[in-house]
């Protein structure tokens, strides 16, 4: 098993303060979410489906 810190980044539609964020790290079989005030808190681990499955249900609302 694997200790290595995944590498977080926040979204490209982030504001130019880029302060109050969601930030995300992905392995091949995992996503990570963390509040990005917060790094050193927890955060939420679900499987790379379901976080692909959540990113086009979300593209596909209406604006």
């Amino acid at each position: 098993m694997s200790t290595t810190e995944p590498a977080w980044f926040k979204s490209s539609y982030s504001g130019s303060q880029g302060d109050d964020c969601v930030e995300i790290a992905t392995t091949s079989t995992t996503t990570h979410i963390r509040d990005s005030k917060n790094i050193l808190g927890p955060h939420l681990t679900v499987p790379a489906h379901a976080w692909t499955a959540f990113l086009t249900y979300a593209t596909d609302l209406p604006t």
